[in-house]
C-alpha cells in the first residue's frame, strides 16, 4: 500500500509537470516596452562557449551597454573579451566570499542604466533577448525576470548532464512557477532594477552566499516583488569529464539543500523512475510500467516541446538512467557541507554562506 501511495504521488507530480509544460506553450501576458539596460557579465577563465556568448551579446537590439568584469587582467578570458569593441572590460578589485558577487559589485558601480541584466559568462542569447527580459519590469509589481536555459554540449558527459537540465530541472522550475513559488532566480538571466538592488543593500547583501542567484531572487521577493519566469530560453555551453559532471551536480544539489532544506527533502516524491523500479521489485509491473510511461511523456513534453533540446529526442532511452543518476546525486548531497567550485573547496554553513 505504501508503494502504491508513493507511486501515485510521483505520477501526480509528473502530470502537474505536463500541465506546466502545456501552459508554458500558451501565449504570455502583454508587457511594456524594452528598457535600456546594463548587461553585467562576470568572466573567469576561458570557458569553451565564451567567445560565442560575448559575440551574441554584441548584437542585441535596443539601447544597452555590455560590461565584462574580471578580477585579474591576466585571466585567460580577457583576450576573448578584448576581441569585441562593444564589450567594455573592467578590472574588479572588490573581494567577497563569493568572488562573483565581488565582481558584480564593481560592475554595478560602473554601469549607467537603471535596469541591470546579469547572466553567466557562457550564456548565449538572441538579438531580441533584452526586449523580452526587460519588458516585464514595466510592471512595478515585478522585481526580477529570470530564464530557463538549454545546454549545448561539448562532450558525452555534458550531453548526459544536459539531458537532466531539459527533462528534470526545467520542468521542476515550471512547476514551481505554476504553483506560485516565485522567489527564485537562475544565473542564466537575472533582470532587475538598480533601485530595487539598492533597497536590499546591493550585491553586498548576497556576497556571503554560494547561491547568489537564488539569494538575489529571495531578497527581492522579500520586498514584496514578484520574480517571474520569462518565455525566453537562453543557451549555455557545457563540457568536461564524467568527474566534472558529478562534481557539478553534487555542488548544485548541495547548494539547493542548504538554501531550501524542506524543499530538498521533498524531492524524492518527484523521482518517478526510482519508484517505478521499486514497484517492479515488489511485483507491481503494471504500476511500474504506467509510472515510467508518464515520466517519459513528461520528459519529452519538457525536453522537446518546451526546451527544444534535440538530445532529448536522440538520447530518450537514457532518460531513466539519468533519473537514477540524479537519485545518487541527491543522496550524496544530502550529507556534507563542502563543494568544489572553480577548483576550490568551499565550506558552507547551514544557510548556504561560504565559510
Amino acid at each position: 500500500m505504501t508503494v502504491l501511495a508513493i507511486a501515485l504521488i510521483a505520477a501526480g507530480y509528473q502530470l502537474v509537470a505536463i500541465l506546466a509544460c502545456v501552459l508554458r506553450r500558451s501565449p504570455g501576458l502583454k508587457v511594456g516596452p524594452q528598457q535600456a539596460a546594463s548587461v553585467l557579465k562576470p568572466v573567469r577563465g576561458l570557458d569553451p562557449g565564451l567567445r560565442e556568448a560575448i559575440r551574441s551579446h554584441t548584437h542585441l537590439d535596443g539601447e544597452f551597454e555590455l560590461l565584462c568584469g574580471v578580477s585579474d587582467l591576466n585571466d585567460p578570458g580577457v583576450g576573448v573579451v578584448r576581441e569585441f569593441s562593444r564589450a567594455r572590460l573592467i578590472e574588479c578589485s572588490t573581494k567577497a566570499p563569493n568572488g562573483k558577487a565581488g565582481v558584480l559589485m564593481d560592475l554595478a558601480a560602473a554601469s549607467r542604466y537603471p535596469v541591470l541584466v546579469v547572466n553567466d559568462a557562457d550564456i548565449r542569447v538572441k538579438p531580441d533577448y533584452l526586449a523580452r527580459v526587460t519588458a516585464p519590469l514595466s510592471d512595478p509589481r515585478v522585481g526580477l525576470v529570470t530564464c530557463l536555459y538549454r545546454v549545448a554540449a561539448g562532450s558525452a558527459a555534458a550531453r548526459f548532464e544536459g539531458l537532466g537540465v531539459s527533462t528534470d530541472f526545467a520542468p521542476s522550475t515550471l512547476v514551481a512557477h505554476l504553483v506560485g513559488v516565485d522567489e527564485f532566480a537562475l544565473g542564466s538571466t537575472m533582470a532587475f532594477r538598480r533601485a530595487d538592488l539598492d533597497r536590499i543593500g546591493g550585491f553586498a547583501a548576497i556576497a556571503e552566499y554560494l547561491a547568489d542567484d537564488y539569494q538575489l531572487g529571495h531578497h527581492l521577493h522579500a520586498l514584496g516583488l514578484k520574480c517571474i519566469l520569462s518565455d525566453v530560453i537562453v543557451e549555455t555551453h557545457l563540457s568536461g569529464t564524467w568527474r566534472d559532471v558529478w562534481r557539478h551536480q553534487v555542488r548544485w544539489a548541495r547548494t539547493i539543500r542548504v538554501s531550501k532544506i524542506f524543499g530538498y527533502l521533498g524531492l524524492p516524491v518527484t523521482f518517478a523512475t526510482l519508484w517505478a523500479v521499486v514497484a517492479a521489485a515488489f511485483g507491481h509491473w503494471a504500476l511500474a510500467a504506467g509510472l515510467l510511461a508518464v515520466r517519459m511523456v513528461m520528459a519529452i513534453a519538457s525536453g522537446w516541446f518546451v526546451m527544444r533540446s534535440r538530445d532529448v529526442l536522440r538520447l530518450w532511452f537514457l532518460i531513466p538512467v539519468r533519473d537514477l543518476f540524479g537519485v545518487a546525486v541527491w543522496l550524496t548531497a544530502l550529507f556534507g557541507n563542502s563543494v568544489i567550485w572553480r577548483g576550490q573547496r568551499l565550506r558552507l554553513d547551514e544557510e548556504g554562506r561560504i565559510r
